[in-house]
């Protein structure tokens, strides 16, 4: 009997507290959407003609993302305030491409909103103005059904999406939302990665957006790594940087055991297609041994690249005077990030468009990477 109302008991706990949790959550919704109603009709009584002779802001706190639209039809652009205000997010709007431009130069926005057919400057000249003044604004084109086909034109041009209208509220909702979900992750995808020590406590990140340091191991400007047996052999691998860049590697030529190699000689290449990068040794010795499991297995490398994913083994001749050139653990990491930041401004040098506009992707993103990896990390190799 003792048991059973225990039991009860939980379970009436749990309800009670699910509940309670739900009603909280609603009243907090509730309060939340009063809040941002509140400041809609406060907004619209407020005078921006200072900024914009037909400027109306909303701003909300704590704010999703901060959108400007511009529309020559106000009906347009009372919808745009009434839904995306009550969704959270704070709302400027302007009846001409000139004012919206004007607001953009003095103002932050993370989307603007451009109607495509609109007197004096239409929403094509709106798109290509925004993208020159400010590449990091999300545009996205207002259109009729009529115009649908000129609306994905614009596309080329810097807009990222469109709406079609007339809308309902659910689909102006649903269609910011997944511009913003699209926004965060280009944003964070934009981001430095970080740096992280690999110790015995502390094991490999397999995160794209983290670059993994051995701790017991040295790196080479060239980005690969030795690790030194205590029989004397030095394993010899690319980095994890190296891997997180470097994508869609699909064969690797290996050195032949037994060659003698010098430092900076080609150790090793990697190929993407009709792509090849050959990496210089950062040891002088002879190859005593490959990792041919790589061949079959090239899953190795990304996954424990400091593990089973070592290319080939040297039997080092100068070890102590190739290793004062190498860096090891932790006195690599600031390093490594100025690695990362000189591999950045290489890609953007070579391809500015891409770089700016974060529009790469695909094969044409790899052989971009490619390109700057060389030319920033082996093409000056000694």
């Amino acid at each position: 009997m003792v048991p059973l109302i225990v039991v009860l008991t939980v379970v009436v706990f749990l309800l009670v507290d699910f509940a309670l949790r739900t009603a909280l959550t609603r009243r907090q919704a509730t309060r939340l959407l009063r809040e941002r109603a509140a400041a809609l009709d406060i907004g619209l009584k407020l005078e921006f003609t200072d900024e914009a002779p037909s400027l109306k802001r909303v701003t909300v706190e704590n704010p999703k993302a901060s959108i400007l639209a511009v529309d020559d039809e106000p009906v347009v652009l009372d919808s745009f305030r009434r839904i995306l205000v009550l969704e959270g997010y704070s709302v400027d709007t302007v009846e001409t491409g000139p004012e919206a431009l004007g607001l953009v130069r003095k103002r932050d926005y993370d989307f603007v909103f451009t109607d495509l057919k609109m007197p004096g400057m239409d929403g094509l000249d709106v798109t290509k103005a925004v993208n020159h003044l400010r590449p990091d604004i999300d545009i996205v084109m207002i259109t009729g059904y009529a115009t649908i086909e000129s609306a994905v034109e614009t596309m080329k041009y810097g807009a990222r999406d469109y709406v079609q209208k007339p809308f309902t509220a659910e689909e102006l909702a649903a269609l910011v939302h997944k511009l913003l979900l699209r926004r965060q992750a280009r944003i964070e995808e934009q981001a430095p990665p970080t740096v992280h020590l690999v110790t015995a406590t502390s094991g490999e990140s397999p995160s794209p957006r983290v670059i993994n340091v051995p701790g017991g191991a040295y790196v080479a400007p060239q980005h690969t790594w030795v690790g030194v047996e205590i029989t004397g052999e030095a394993r010899v691998g690319l980095d994890d940087f190296s891997y997180k860049t470097l994508r869609g590697i699909d064969n690797i030529v290996f050195p032949r055991e037994g060659q003698k190699i010098s430092r900076g000689d080609t150790l090793f290449s990697i190929r993407s297609g009709d792509r090849t990068l050959a990496f210089p040794s950062p040891l002088s010795g002879v190859v005593s041994r490959v990792n041919h499991e790589l061949t079959y297995h090239l899953d190795l490398l990304p996954v424990k690249p400091f593990g089973g994913g070592w290319i080939c083994r040297i039997v080092p001749g100068e070890l102590a005077e190739d290793l004062r050139r190498l860096r090891i653990g932790a006195d690599a990491i600031g390093w490594y990030k100025e690695e990362m930041d000189r591999f950045r401004g290489k890609l953007k040098a070579l391809h500015p468009a891409s770089a700016a506009n974060e529009r790469a992707a695909g094969n044409g993103h790899e052989a971009q990477a490619w390109n700057a990896f060389a030319a920033c990390f082996l093409e000056s190799a000694v």
